[in-house]
């Protein structure tokens, strides 16, 4: 039997095709103006951040790369930021998307 400290690791290597899919954070929120959706922009924004911190420290690819994650630019009230944040995530190569929102 070989002894575990004589193990030698591999360094992580991108053997994928094209490019290493990602995973897109989605921070969704109410979309009502007059201090609702203003009130929920940043503590919505710091969740999909800590989203992200914690799969980037904690998921690896099956080659041993760390997962990356792309942050859409804005939170989500409409239509209109869904679809830029589907073009984001799009340009980036996203696999699977996750979505955060409070529970106010």
């Amino acid at each position: 039997m070989a002894n575990l400290s004589s193990l030698v690791m591999n360094k992580p290597e991108n053997r994928f095709r094209g490019a290493v899919p990602k995973i897109g954070i989605r921070p969704a929120i109410d979309g009502r103006r007059r201090g609702v959706r203003e009130s929920l922009e940043e503590p919505t924004m710091n969740m999909a951040k800590a989203a992200a911190k914690l799969i980037s420290e904690n998921l690896k690819h099956p080659n041993g790369m760390p997962v990356e994650c792309v942050i859409a630019d804005s939170c989500i009230g409409g239509v209109a930021e869904a679809a830029a944040c589907q073009d984001k995530f799009t340009r980036e190569n996203v696999g699977i998307t996750l979505s955060v929102t409070p529970c106010w």
